[in-house]
Protein backbone atom coordinates (compact mmCIF):
# COMPACT_ATOMS: atom_id res chain seq x y z
CA UNK A 1 0.00 0.00 0.00
CA UNK A 2 3.08 2.66 1.22
CA UNK A 3 4.09 1.60 -2.50
CA UNK A 4 1.23 2.98 -4.03
CA UNK A 5 1.20 6.64 -1.99
CA UNK A 6 5.17 6.77 -2.84
CA UNK A 7 4.23 6.19 -6.12
CA UNK A 8 1.05 8.94 -6.76
CA UNK A 9 3.21 11.57 -4.76
CA UNK A 10 6.59 10.78 -7.37
CA UNK A 11 6.82 14.34 -9.80
CA UNK A 12 9.82 12.95 -11.66
CA UNK A 13 7.57 12.02 -14.83
CA UNK A 14 5.98 15.73 -14.34
CA UNK A 15 8.97 17.55 -15.44
CA UNK A 16 9.21 15.64 -18.59
CA UNK A 17 5.56 16.02 -19.66
CA UNK A 18 5.90 19.67 -18.92
CA UNK A 19 8.78 19.54 -21.80
CA UNK A 20 7.09 17.72 -23.64
CA UNK A 21 3.54 19.67 -23.85
CA UNK A 22 6.03 22.83 -24.18
CA UNK A 23 8.08 20.84 -27.27
CA UNK A 24 4.90 21.00 -28.65
CA UNK A 25 3.64 23.99 -28.53
CA UNK A 26 6.45 25.42 -29.83
CA UNK A 27 6.77 23.09 -33.11
CA UNK A 28 2.80 24.18 -33.18
CA UNK A 29 3.74 28.03 -33.47
CA UNK A 30 6.33 27.27 -35.98
CA UNK A 31 4.04 25.67 -38.29
CA UNK A 32 1.42 28.50 -37.73
CA UNK A 33 4.31 30.85 -38.94
CA UNK A 34 5.14 28.83 -41.57
CA UNK A 35 2.23 28.62 -42.73
CA UNK A 36 1.28 31.92 -42.90
CA UNK A 37 4.96 33.26 -44.48
CA UNK A 38 4.00 30.55 -46.99
CA UNK A 39 0.49 31.93 -48.03
CA UNK A 40 1.73 35.53 -48.69
CA UNK A 41 5.14 34.00 -50.98
CA UNK A 42 2.58 32.10 -52.79
CA UNK A 43 0.53 35.70 -53.19
CA UNK A 44 3.78 37.56 -53.98
CA UNK A 45 4.67 34.90 -56.35
CA UNK A 46 1.64 34.87 -58.38
CA UNK A 47 1.59 38.81 -58.46
CA UNK A 48 4.79 38.22 -59.96
CA UNK A 49 4.13 36.00 -62.69
CA UNK A 50 1.22 38.34 -63.57
CA UNK A 51 3.77 40.88 -63.77
CA UNK A 52 5.54 39.50 -66.31
CA UNK A 53 3.35 37.72 -67.99
CA UNK A 54 1.57 40.76 -68.96
CA UNK A 55 4.90 42.21 -69.41
CA UNK A 56 4.60 45.48 -66.90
Amino acid sequence: MSYNFKFLKDEDGAVTVDYVVLCAAIVLVGATVAGSINTGLESKATTITGNISSGT
